[in-house]
Formats: C-alpha cells, sequence, structure tokens
C-alpha cells in the first residue's frame, strides 16, 4: 500500500509517501521551488515522492491531506453570523478551496495526468488531527498525551487528545479567534518582523528585553484557572480563517498586521521592518516570550489533568517554540516528549498519511521516526557533475580521511560546509545540510553572520552533542534529537561553548547519536580529540534562503559567501585551493 500525503494551499506546502506505513521521502516544495514557506501546491514535493517510492500518480492508491474542508463547519458558520465582517473573508477562503472539493481534477491538471487514470482514494484530515499523528504516530510511545497548537487550521487553534496503540481521541478543541499562535504573530508583525516564520527571530530577541509590560501582556491574553486562554479585542482585529495572511497566485505569503488602536495607544507606533531595533522592542519581545510561555505550560497542564501520562506528544507551529519546549519538563508532570522534526506545518503531509494508513490498517506496527534523513538525497556521480560544471578543483576522500580533514578544518576556527546523505526533513539542519563551526571561539557568531549567514545578530546559533555527554553540558539530559529544546548550558562549561550559548545562558541542543547520524557523529567525534568538547556548532546551509537541497544549491552558496571548506559526499573543496575570494580579501 501506498499514501500520499500533502499539505497544499496553506504554508509550507509539502509531501511525503509511505510505501506499507514506512516514509520512503518527505519534502517542503520551498526546499525544490526556492520559494521560502511555498503555500501553493507541491508539484515538485510529489514528483520527488513518486521518483522515490519508483511508481507513477496512476499507481498512487490513498491520498491523504492535512485539512478537513467541512471540519467545524458549524463553528465557522457561527462565527461569520455573529462577526458580519467576517463573512466576506470566509468566502472568499472557501472559494479558494473549491480545488480541495476534486482532488482528483485537480491532479489532472497540476500533474498533467487524464483523470480517468487517477485512482486513488481521498482521505481528509482534520488540521490538528493531522499534527498529532506526524508527532504520536511517529513516535516510540504505545500511549500519550497529545497536543497541537498553532496560529489556526479548520477554525481551530489547538487539540488535545489521548493516543493509544493506533488510536487518538480528541478530547478538546479550541477555537478561533482566540489562538496562541496569532497572539504570538501579531505581537511580531508590531515589533517589525512582518515575514511568514519569523516568530524564530522573535524567540531569540527576547532574552534581550526585560518584562517591562507584564500587566499589559496580561491583558492581551487572558488565562483562567483551567488553562483556557483568551484574546483581548481591544488590542487584536477579529481573525478569520485566513488567520492572519493571504497567499498570491504565486503561492508567495502575505501577512497582515491585526493589531488595533489600542494596541498603538499602550505601545506607541509599530517599528518599521528595518528601523533599529530599540529597548522597547526587546521588552516587547520578552513579554511576549513569557506570556506565551505562560499559557503553553497551563495548556499542556490541563491536557496532563485529562490525559495523566508521563509522555507527550506534541506538534502544529507553536511547537517549533524551543524555548518554552525546554521548560515543560519542569513545569508539567511529562516526564518524556516527542516532537518531530517538521512539527509545524509541512509535517501535515506526514501526519495526513501515517493517521490514513493506521486508520487503513489498524493493526499494522509503527514506524519510529529517528532520523530526520527523509529528503532527496544525490549520488556521488551527481555530486562530481556538478563539482566538474563550476570547474572545481576538489580531493576525493575516503570516509576516515574525510571526517579527519573536515575535524581538522573546524577545529583551526576555519567555517565549513557539510552537505551528506538526504536532506533534513524540517525547518532545521541536522548535519547534512549544515554549516559547522567551533562552538569554543567567542568571535565566531559575528564571523559567521559577517561570512555567510548576513543575519540578525541577536540570533543564537545552535550546539550539535554527543547525546552521551549532553548532561555534561546542559542543564537536562532528556534527548533532542531534531534541534527543538532549549536547555540553560551549566555554569562551567559555557566557555567551552561560547559561540553557542545565548544571552541568558541557554542553548538549542541538538542531541546525536552514532546509531541515528554516525557520520555526523563521527564527525563531532574527531573534533573532540582534538579540542576535548564534544559539540559543533551546527546552522543551516543557507543564506537568507530556503536549505539548501542539492548539490549546485550547495555550490553557489559555497562560492558567493565565505564558507572557507566544503565537504560535499566524499569530495572536500576548499577556496584556498580554488583561488575564491577568502575573508579579508
Amino acid at each position: 500500500m501506498n499514501v500520499l500525503g500533502l499539505n497544499l494551499f496553506h504554508g509550507d506546502a509539502s509531501a511525503a509517501i509511505l510505501v506499507d506505513g514506512r516514509p520512503v521521502l518527505a519534502v517542503a516544495e520551498e526546499r525544490l521551488n526556492r520559494v521560502k514557506h511555498y503555500g501553493g501546491f507541491p508539484r515538485l514535493a510529489i514528483e520527488a515522492c513518486l521518483k522515490a517510492a519508483g511508481i507513477r500518480i496512476e499507481e498512487v492508491e490513498h491520498v491523504a491531506i492535512g485539512r478537513g474542508v467541512r471540519a467545524n463547519l458549524g463553528r465557522k458558520v457561527a462565527y461569520a453570523v455573529s462577526n458580519p465582517s467576517k463573512l466576506v473573508n470566509l468566502l472568499a477562503m472557501r472559494r479558494r478551496r473549491e480545488d480541495l472539493d476534486d482532488l482528483h481534477a485537480l491532479f489532472s491538471r497540476e500533474c498533467d495526468v487524464a483523470p480517468e487514470l487517477l485512482r486513488f482514494r481521498v482521505h481528509r484530515v482534520e488540521h490538528h488531527l493531522a499534527h498529532i499523528a506526524s508527532a504520536y504516530l511517529a513516535s516510540d510511545f504505545d500511549s500519550a498525551a497529545g497536543l497541537s497548537y498553532d496560529g489556526a487550521g479548520d477554525f481551530v487553534s489547538a487539540m488535545l487528545a489521548r493516543c493509544e496503540g493506533n488510536d487518538i481521541r480528541v478530547l478538546k478543541r479550541c477555537y478561533l479567534p482566540h489562538s496562541l499562535g496569532i497572539f504570538y504573530g501579531v505581537i511580531c508583525r508590531f515589533i517589525g518582523f512582518g515575514e511568514y516564520g519569523d516568530e524564530g527571530k522573535v524567540m531569540g530577541l527576547a532574552p534581550f528585553g526585560r518584562d517591562q509590560y507584564r500587566e499589559l501582556f496580561e491583558r492581551l491574553l487572558k488565562l483562567d484557572q483551567c488553562g483556557d486562554y483568551a484574546l483581548d479585542f481591544d488590542y487584536f482585529k477579529r481573525t478569520g480563517a485566513d488567520q492572519g495572511f493571504q497567499i498570491g497566485e504565486d503561492g508567495r505569503i502575505k501577512l497582515t498586521a491585526n493589531y488595533t488602536e489600542g494596541l498603538l495607544r499602550s505601545l506607541g507606533p509599530p517599528r518599521p521592518a528595518k528601523a533599529p531595533l530599540g529597548q522597547r522592542d526587546k521588552d516587547i519581545a520578552c513579554c511576549l516570550q513569557n506570556r506565551f510561555e505562560t499559557a503553553a505550560i497551563a495548556l499542556a497542564n490541563q491536557l496532563a489533568r485529562l490525559v495523566p501520562e508521563p509522555r507527550l506528544a506534541m506538534a502544529g507551529g507553536c511547537a517549533l517554540n524551543s524555548s518554552v519546549n525546554g521548560k515543560l519538563f519542569g513545569a508539567t508532570p511529562f516526564e518524556r516528549m516527542y516532537v518531530q522534526p517538521a512539527a509545524g506545518d509541512e509535517g501535515l503531509a506526514l501526519g495526513a498519511a501515517l493517521y490514513a494508513y493506521h486508520r487503513l490498517e489498524p493493526k499494522a506496527e509503527r514506524f519510529h521516526l529517528t532520523s530526520a534523513g527523509l529528503g532527496p538525497s544525490f549520488s556521488e556521480g551527481e555530486i562530481r557533475v556538478a563539482l566538474e560544471a563550476r570547474r572545481l578543483r576538489f580531493v576525493r576522500l575516503d570516509e576516515p580521511a574525510l571526517i579527519e580533514r573536515s575535524a581538522d578544518a573546524i577545529a583551526q576556527g576555519e567555517v565549513v560546509g557539510w552537505f551528506q546523505g538526504a536532506m533534513e526533513w524540517g525547518p532545521r539542519a541536522l548535519g547534512a545540510r549544515s554549516i559547522l563551526a567551533h562552538p569554543g571561539l567567542p568571535e565566531m557568531r559575528e564571523i559567521l553572520n559577517r561570512r555567510v549567514k548576513h543575519r540578525e545578530p541577536f540570533r543564537p546559533f545552535a550546539p550539535a552533542v554527543k547525546a552521551e555527554r549532553q548532561a555534561e553540558y546542559f542543564e537536562c539530559a532528556e534527548p533532542s534529537p531534531f534541534m527543538l529544546h532549549v536547555y540553560p548550558v551549566r555554569a562551567d562549561k559555557r566557555h567551552e561553548l561560547s559561540a553557542v550559548t545565548h544571552v541568558d545562558g541557554t542553548g538549542r541542543v541538538q542531541s546525536v547519536t552514532r546509531q541515528d547520524s554516525p557520520l555526523f557523529y563521527e564527525l563531532i567525534d574527531a573534533f573532540e580529540r582534538r579540542s576535548r568538547v564534544p559539540v559543533v556548532l551546527n546552522t543551516s546551509f543557507n543564506d537568507n534562503e530556503p536549505i539548501v537541497c542539492r548539490p549546485e544549491e550547495a555550490l553557489e552558496c559555497f562560492m558567493r559567501s565565505r564558507i572557507d571548506s566544503l565537504a560535499m559526499g566524499p569530495f572536500f573543496v576548499t577556496r584556498r585551493e580554488n583561488g575564491l575570494a577568502q575573508d579579508g580579501d
């Protein structure tokens, strides 16, 4: 049995394919068409999935989408009736989703195939149910509490569930217009971060601020004793099903401000996107993160009361807030947590496919996702062709020599591009499409931003640590294999990790095991032999673009930036040996 899962006509469009319940490939469309957070039809991702599975679209038996077009319809209608200004918005969203009513016609048009040749059965999985399925059905838990929360999907902003065996039972839905994701996103836009996905930047900015506006933020987002949340619409515009963003015909996403004059009267004018950051902006970011964390912890504790389980399976865009993820262990009864690597909306493709498969095969054995390497991979021959097309000098090394030479370069303070194996599924580079550097050089953050990343200086870089050594360097030993938890760095280790320790003394941890990431683990091990530190700085292989996918994109980034060396498959390339401009040239 093959099941094709999709997230389409929504932010981070994506596709994933299961063959007999096991994922063969999963990829976001942005990695292939190079449009960040692309929100249209994931044509290239579908093609990549079919190629990896060795099948044609005519052979697909089941298509699952992470959207229940008619889910919570009564709530939507009641909201439109009580908020007439939103009726036009809801009708417009309905028209834009008409394609989802006839997926066979849509596939026929988009994939250029006769509709009578398409034989797949369609499965529509409610948005948040697909999110929870993406985490729980990919975990090794036989039972767990399930949580999904984000801006909104299918008119719901959060879902609480009980997960047992292969079954997920919904216990509670939190409906629009109240939403923790919208709360976070609107304030991000107020302080000048107006691009889709900018929430992660504000999370990094928050530790630079002071809790100056606590009382105001307690009014902006009200919490009751049960852990339920509510926005104050003196400060926020009531949003409809569009969640405060629109997707153009080209698949690009445009956000709307969605705050009111009440917020302006309380905080003053919004910061223009290109204006310098002031202390007020940092303070707002701090208060935003603090209030969000309080609400998220309250929501998780509400779930823990409904489902007294020590295990939590969590997804949704808000589950990418790694700062609060790290705090859930001490602030809730949960002892173990599984957040799959694509916790945001691209993960809906995998979640919908897993949910549909296990409904079709309720007694089937589950697949435990321990590695994010579900994306496209490239052969040695394909990499060599890309290198030769650019007339670059390179050497081919066996695996031990490649590891040693790369570790030497990192230990000597070089910036190393690392392009190995299958690309990561999800927004984090985890040792397949990474830029690596020495974690203990205080100047390394500035070097990376000046020479490669060109991003805001307040944003931290992440530590990738050998899993068995994690407790020596961080105050939490709970694994974080997909870089989705922030933990405090031990005080006596911060000098060794100066380039990856944030201003608040924390690090966004990636736990690396030999079993799940053998090559990356061996590289960290080789670096430790030189530095006595079992950690490397790991950031995504890109420069204000989607993470590189193909060899050609990696080489373009290498050549236009100041990356010193590149380990691509078995090949090693240096700027110096190719006469490329180096730092200071």
